[in-house]
């Protein structure tokens, strides 16, 4: 084998059965759907409202629809990176309890934490184990339970967020031009104010005070994050187009972060891209963060045709933020 590209060979994916609709949602708070989709175009979300199950669950049964579907040997199977903001617990990670379930004997596990854009920054991560000629067969996971860490009285936020979970099985080839083709990801560092979760962690441990004051949801400045999404995701795309040579004439399909509709139209416009060549599945499944973007690919798997050039691009609590620039490998099915 000469130089060695990675690819993406399938996509499962997973999205709860319970459905929250914004007609559900304005008799637990101060709210309506002409309010939520104006804002954000989100008309509902999965809920995992099952006791006892989390975000394994659903990354489970994504992993095992990707495997069923591809047909991939478990044994064949070298790493599973899990991108998670809501894992299971603080020990042991979410990736160890699938590769648990899973029985993949032959791999190892572990979850990274970097928000909304933690699926881009592990099929990077993922693509640089492949080309390294270390690693044949990477699963990555995109997976949060958002309710787990939403405040139902909140009306500010309780709209915007839902479960599931996605997964992709990246490969080597030795063909030419196709797979991720480049990355542009950043962390500036600048989002705690802004979007976090105050209690929970080690500065902030878990105790009656946190608990009794509503701390262990997720707190977000909503006009500073959409600003500074709107810039970056724009500005990310910008890039990549630039130095892979990427116009509204060649790329296919944008697949952008699902939090915001404004937001997505907003990434369109910057590249000059129709919007029926903008994946968006916002209105039925809302900001599932890390899982956004393998959900619509997942979705979208069926239109999809080899050489086709993608550009995905994600902004995340840090801030974390960037674009992938990904040549599809197979006509989807």
């Amino acid at each position: 084998m000469g130089k060695i590209n990675a690819i993406i060979t399938g996509v499962g994916g997973y999205v709860p059965d319970y459905v929250l609709t914004n007609e559900e949602l304005s008799r637990m708070v101060d709210t309506n759907d002409e309010w939520i989709m104006t804002r954000v175009g989100i008309k509902e979300r999965r809920i995992l409202t099952e006791e006892g199950l989390g975000t394994s669950y659903m990354a489970r049964k994504a992993a095992k629809q990707l495997m069923k579907k591809t047909g991939a040997d478990p044994d064949s199977i070298d790493a599973l990176l899990v991108a998670t903001s809501t894992a299971d617990y603080h020990y042991p990670s979410t990736a160890s309890i699938v590769i648990g379930k899973l029985g993949l004997k032959n791999a190892f596990a572990f979850d990274l934490w970097a928000a909304c854009s933690g699926f881009l920054y592990l099929l990077d991560m993922a693509s640089s184990m492949i080309q390294s000629g270390r690693y044949k067969k990477v699963i990555v996971i995109g997976a949060d339970k958002m309710s787990s860490v939403t405040d139902y009285k909140d009306r500010q936020t309780c709209p915007l967020f839902g479960d599931g979970a996605a997964a992709v099985l990246v490969e080597a080839t030795d063909e030419e031009n196709i797979g991720l083709m480049d990355s542009y990801l950043r962390t500036d560092g600048l989002g705690l104010p802004f979007l976090h979760m105050k209690a929970g962690g080690s500065v902030s441990p878990a105790c009656h005070f946190t608990v009794d004051h509503r701390m262990h949801f997720t707190y977000q400045e909503g006009r500073t994050v959409f600003r500074y999404a709107v810039t970056n995701m724009s500005d990310d795309c910008a890039v990549i187009a630039e130095r892979n040579g990427l116009n509204k004439d060649n790329i296919d399909w944008v697949v952008p972060h699902q939090a915001n509709m404004r937001i997505i139209e907003a990434v369109a416009k910057r590249l000059e891209m129709p919007m029926e060549k903008v994946m968006v599945n916002i209105e039925r499944y809302g900001n599932t963060s890390a899982a956004t973007i393998p959900l619509a690919l997942w979705e979208y798997e069926p239109q999809l045709r080899k050489g086709d050039n993608l550009i995905m691009t994600a902004f995340g609590a840090g801030f974390t933020h960037g674009a992938n620039y990904l040549r599809w490998a197979y006509d989807g099915k």
